[in-house]
């Protein structure tokens, strides 16, 4: 089965548009918790259920160990929303959205019926705002449109080997 690989203007336009907004998303909370000196992921972890909930309590039981997870995740978050907005290294920034989204997920799952200390949007019987943001990631990831309007663009005519490796 042949499909055709063409697409109009307005369809690149809108994930161009989905990128961004993700991207946004991802630096504006990313920028809040640099800028807030008390900010910590310890609360949030504390809170953690489901199967994994031991592994991300856990994380909260050494001093040094919370920290770089609160540096980690700062970072990680203004990092993967500049690359998405600037579509520089588009893929690796994909890539870390789609595991910190996860991680999200694997933190706090949306089970019916489960209940979180902190504010929670509520159960959506399995599908939540993160797995959602995750599939427009993934969707994004299989259209490069940091080839159309990103550094990913320039990257590639200047280090071609980035775009070999799928880098980009």
């Amino acid at each position: 089965m042949k499909i055709d690989q063409t697409y109009t203007k307005t369809q690149l336009t809108w994930l161009m548009i989905l990128r961004i907004f993700i991207g946004w998303h991802f630096l504006f909370e990313g920028i809040v918790k640099v800028t807030n000196p008390s900010w910590t992921a310890k609360a949030y972890l504390l809170d953690s259920h489901g199967f994994a909930s031991s592994f991300f309590v856990g994380l909260t039981q050494n001093d040094s160990v919370l920290n770089f997870v609160n540096f980690a995740n700062e970072w990680a978050l203004v990092l993967i929303g500049l690359g998405l907005i600037c579509g520089c290294f588009y893929r690796l920034s994909s890539f870390g959205g789609v595991v910190l989204l996860l991680m999200y997920t694997l933190s706090h799952p949306s089970f019916v019926g489960a209940t979180y200390s902190m504010p929670f949007e509520g159960s959506y019987l399995w599908i939540d705002k993160n797995l959602i943001e995750c599939a427009g990631i993934c969707l994004l990831w299989v259209f490069p449109t940091s080839e159309i309007l990103g550094f990913d663009r320039w990257l590639g005519r200047v280090c071609p080997f980035l775009r070999k490796i799928k880098f980009i």
